[in-house]
């Protein structure tokens, strides 16, 4: 499975959303500048996490994007979904001999796992605490 730049930026929107809860609206612009990110590209993707219900936006000279629930209440997962569709390593796996299906299924109930348990808030703190460890993956 490979989450594309439209999945990645939008969790990074997502946790700068959460780092910034209290702050009031946040503007993409800011959320661009400070990821070096382009700010027209997080203009596409916020759209659908509006329309799920996951952030809302202010409108005004003052306005912006803020989480429309409280960062616990979202995984990772929600937000790779909506931006990326199912989480699933393999297409067709029907069609998979049942040892390959079992393995695919196991792989696929994995990451579902650790993007359904990891929430926007544990994403906006990790780090904050010198004793946590960066996420690392290795395959």
């Amino acid at each position: 499975m490979k989450i594309s730049t439209k999945g990645r930026y939008g969790l990074t929107v997502m946790i700068e959303l959460a780092k910034r809860v209290g702050d009031g609206p946040v503007s993409l612009k800011t959320i661009a500048q400070d990821n070096n990110l382009s700010e027209h590209y997080l203009e596409q993707l916020v759209p659908p996490l509006r329309n799920a219900g996951l952030v809302r936006s202010v409108r005004g000279a003052y306005g912006g994007y803020m989480l429309a629930k409280d960062s616990k209440e979202i995984t990772a997962g929600d937000v790779i979904r909506i931006l990326e569709g199912p989480i699933t390593p393999v297409e067709g796996i029907e069609d998979e001999e049942p040892a390959k299906q079992a393995l695919w299924m196991r792989i696929r109930d994995a990451v579902k796992d650790v993007l359904d348990t990891t929430t926007l808030d544990d994403l906006s703190k990790h780090g904050e605490d010198d004793s946590q460890e960066p996420y690392m993956f290795y395959i």
